[in-house]
Parts: structure tokens; C-alpha cells; sequence
């Protein structure tokens, strides 16, 4: 969870979030990217530094060139838990089930509960011995 946020930091700033928006075209190297900034190198290189200890981008150096390109795997791990998130996934563990299992159910919580468990027909009604025929 640690690299999600970093992850999350990550995205949190719009500069770093159009360098992510170039990188799905295709790799790109540190001066074209730094062109398309109005910043100065050391800035440019902070942000590089910070996507990349998020692992939401590669780099790779070819000469005197670095190239960056884009890791997919990190951002579409993101985006399964952004999707999940968002749908409600009922199953993954709510976070409230797995820190604190003693806390006091909702009334919801518990229907739900009952809702998901098999129901269990063992006793059935049985008369009393001398009702029996």
C-alpha cells in the first residue's frame, strides 16, 4: 500500500499528471519533456523523482539520454481500485470489518450479513412426543 501512496501523491499534482498524459503516447526523453514545461531542470527532475518512486513511470538511459516511458501495470493496478472503489466491490473486506471486528454493526450491516449467509434448516419444527402421529 505504500507505493499506492506514493501513487497518490503523485497524481495529486497537475504537472506530474500531464507528463503521465504525454508518456501514454510512447517514451519520451528528459529535454523533450522539459520543453513542453516552463520550468526550470532541477523542477522537472523533482517531479521525474517523484513518479518515479511511485513507480508510475520507467526510465531507461541511452547515452547521454534518459527515457521515460510510461509504467501501465502500477496505473491500471490503480484504476482496478479506483473501479472497485466506485462500484462498492461487496467482495473485498470493508475496512471496517478488518480493523475493528468487535465494533457494534449497523442494523444495515447486519442484514446484509444475514443476506449473505446460507440458511440453515437442521432444526426443523418438531412436535412434542406426544403430539407426534
Amino acid at each position: 500500500m505504500a507505493t499506492d501512496n506514493k501513487a497518490f501523491k503523485a497524481l495529486g499534482d497537475p504537472t506530474r499528471r500531464d507528463i503521465l498524459d504525454l508518456l501514454r503516447r510512447g517514451e519520451m526523453t528528459a529535454g523533450d519533456l522539459a520543453q513542453r514545461f516552463d520550468m526550470t531542470k532541477p523542477s522537472m527532475s523533482h517531479h521525474f523523482s517523484v513518479l518515479k518512486e511511485a513507480d508510475l513511470i520507467t526510465s531507461r538511459r541511452d547515452g547521454q539520454q534518459i527515457w521515460y516511458g510510461l509504467n501501465t501495470t502500477v496505473v491500471q493496478d490503480l484504476m482496478a481500485w479506483a473501479m472497485d472503489l466506485i462500484r462498492g466491490d461487496e467482495k473485498k473486506i470493508r475496512v471496517d470489518e478488518k480493523v475493528d471486528e468487535n465494533k457494534p454493526r449497523s442494523d444495515e450491516q447486519k442484514q446484509q450479513d444475514e443476506k449473505k449467509q446460507p440458511q440453515d434448516h437442521s432444526e426443523e419444527k418438531t412436535l412434542p412426543e406426544g403430539d407426534a402421529k
